[in-house]
């Protein structure tokens, strides 16, 4: 019980810490910042932030494709909300076994297809997120070094891994987990490593990621503040790969830190930077749990009680791969 507790608490903790200490070293500046706020912005940068989740949807779609599950749009869209909905509150981002489940329930598919389609979109987000990044970076004037070292790692992990890939092709083995885990990457290399697959997978992530960007431009805006676009594009790609790092549930804190350093390095005011990386994050985190929400009732009682066990911590690694 308390090793549970520990795991639920100590993330939560660092993220209000970082929140409070962000919130408090500019509490003076916030009120007349809040005062010059054009509303407008804020429902366009709500609207921009559906179409992203649409995309997204259709990219799940075209992966669960490569796994021989054909499903809707709507499927795939309300699979990823309700995945992410859980990744909210659940620590690590264990939220994604409830997607698991979900094909599991819905399609009969295995553990390892569902794993197999959570690997494929994470790893083109990390690395078309990063090769966003690595565009940006010539636009930019006085990037710190480990600014660079963020976007650079995940490149070069991917392309190993990508190497890896093609080679384990070639590997087989008898025992039991091996087996489990070849197979995987078998299906990882069936659905993402080929000509087609690499092409609409690293078009339509890129397309996903420049419109949270344009989320983020529309934040600014509504702050009437003016930001280069590359130092937005900039901020969105650090705070994304910080937030992959499964510190705090949904990388609150610590992405709305990784924004606001990035803001005051080209020059915007603390308190206004710090505004616009919280509020950024906020529709982008209040789409997703009004969306989750909507997607409950899409699926209907069953996944009631899935998200129930989900948010009570009682899914787990050995639950969801005892096929």
């Amino acid at each position: 019980m308390l090793k549970r507790i520990s795991a639920i608490v100590l993330p939560t903790l660092i993220a209000v810490g970082i929140l409070a200490y962000m919130f408090y070293r500019v509490w003076d500046d916030l009120l007349l910042t809040l005062e010059h706020i054009v509303l407008p912005y804020l429902f366009l940068a709500i609207i921009v932030c559906l179409a992203a989740w649409v995309l997204r949807g259709a990219r799940y779609r075209y992966i669960l494709q490569g796994l021989n599950i054909d499903e809707t749009l709507g499927f795939s869209t309300a699979c990823i909300f309700v995945s992410q909905t859980a990744n909210l509150v659940v620590p690590a981002r264990l939220g994604d076994l409830v997607r698991m489940l979900i094909l599991k329930h819905e399609d009969d598919a295995t553990y390892s297809q569902g794993f197999s389609s959570i690997v494929v979109e994470r790893i083109f987000d990390v690395l078309m997120v990063a090769v966003l990044g690595l565009l940006a970076l010539p636009f930019v004037l006085n990037v710190p070094d480990w600014f660079i070292t963020v976007i650079v790692l995940p490149i070069a992990v991917g392309g190993a891994f990508f190497a890896f890939l093609l080679f384990s092709g070639r590997l087989s083995s008898e025992n039991k987990y091996l087996g489990i885990l070849l197979r995987m990457l078998d299906e990882v290399r069936t659905a993402s490593l080929h000509p087609r697959a690499l092409a609409v997978l690293s078009i339509s992530s890129l397309l996903i990621w420049i419109i949270d960007v344009l989320v983020c431009v529309a934040v600014v805006l509504m702050f009437q503040e003016t930001i280069p676009f590359a130092v937005i594009v900039l901020a969105i790609v650090v705070g994304n790969l910080v937030k992959a790092v499964p510190l705090t549930p949904g990388g609150v804190g610590t992405y709305e830190l990784a924004l606001a350093l990035t803001f005051e390095l080209a020059g915007t005011a603390a308190a206004t930077a710090t505004l616009i990386a919280v509020v950024d994050h906020l529709i982008k985190n209040m789409v997703t749990l009004v969306g989750g929400v909507a997607s409950i009732y899409y699926f209907g009682d069953w996944s009631v009680a899935l998200m129930r066990r989900a948010f009570h911590k009682e899914i787990t690694v050995e639950e969801s791969f005892g096929e």
